[in-house]
């Protein structure tokens, strides 16, 4: 209970530091997820008192913006890019082989909380294609049998 007490803590003093702030909301919101690693609705429920706003402004806004997530995301959140250059040089075969290997559908998080799986558009690494992030670490020029041994670094 102490920590969901600091969290909830530093919330408020997110919502204080950017409350006279016109456009707070987007600022605040990075800090909910920033402290929480997703936007539980409890969260957004204190967000929105304390920010005088509808709970559906709140939603509305952060489910425009993709950065923003719902769900809690495992430790390592794999991004796999689909854009056109890494779709045409086989991302779609690397997404699969990754889908498999962690048993997780797109956008689903694996049982251990380890790996969330999300297909982006692009990140601009087309030399690369087709490329992928884990974390703030890029992996390029993918093949689907190399998957097992680039996860096997994260576990």
């Amino acid at each position: 209970m102490a920590e969901a007490d600091a969290k909830l803590a530093k919330v408020q003093l997110a919502i204080e530091q950017f409350k006279m702030i016109k456009g707070a909301l987007i600022p605040v919101l990075h800090e909910v997820q920033d402290i929480y690693g997703y936007l539980p609705e409890h969260v957004l429920k204190v967000v929105a008192t304390e920010l005088n706003l509808p709970l559906s402004e709140i939603y509305g806004v952060a489910s425009f913006y993709h950065f923003f997530s719902f769900t809690p995301k495992g430790e390592n959140v794999i991004h796999l890019c689909m854009g056109t250059a890494c779709y045409i040089k086989g991302a779609q075969a690397v997404l699969d082989r990754l889908s498999t290997e962690l048993k997780v559908p797109v956008q689903g998080t694996t049982e251990d909380n380890k790996f969330t799986l999300e297909a982006t558009r692009c990140l601009g690494a087309c030399g690369l294609a087709p490329v992928m992030t884990i974390g703030e670490k890029v992996h390029g020029r993918l093949i689907p049998n190399a998957i097992p041994k680039i996860l096997n670094e994260y576990k």
